[in-house]
Parts: C-alpha cells; structure tokens; sequence
C-alpha cells in the first residue's frame, strides 16, 4: 500500500467527515457528529483504512 493512497484517503475521509457534519451533525448528545472537529477526524482515520481494503493479495507459488 502505497503511502499517497493512504493521504488521498484522510483528506477524502475528512471532507465527508466535515459535510456530514454540516448537513447531518446534531447539536447535543451526539459524540462524533456533535463537532466539527470530531467528525472529520473520525472520518479522515475511516479514509485511511479504506485503501488498505482493496489491496490485492500476493498469489503464492508453491
């Protein structure tokens, strides 16, 4: 996995963080989409283990 995968992935995974945030957050009680802050960096660190789910395996030759 190659290190710009994983950057292109947070940025990703941050800018839904932040939209989900402003069109879906709530004001009160809620942990993760109840800040600004807390939504996108939730998000940005879903993004960065998005990339590592379509890695390819290596086929081993026996």
């Amino acid at each position: 996995m190659k290190i710009k995968h994983v950057i292109i992935g947070a940025i990703v995974g941050g800018i839904a963080g932040y939209a989900w945030y402003y069109f879906y957050g709530c004001e009160n009680g809620c942990t993760i989409t109840g800040s600004p802050v807390n939504s996108t960096l939730y998000f940005a660190f879903m993004g960065t283990l998005v990339p590592g789910m379509f890695r390819k395996k290596p086929v081993k030759n026996d």
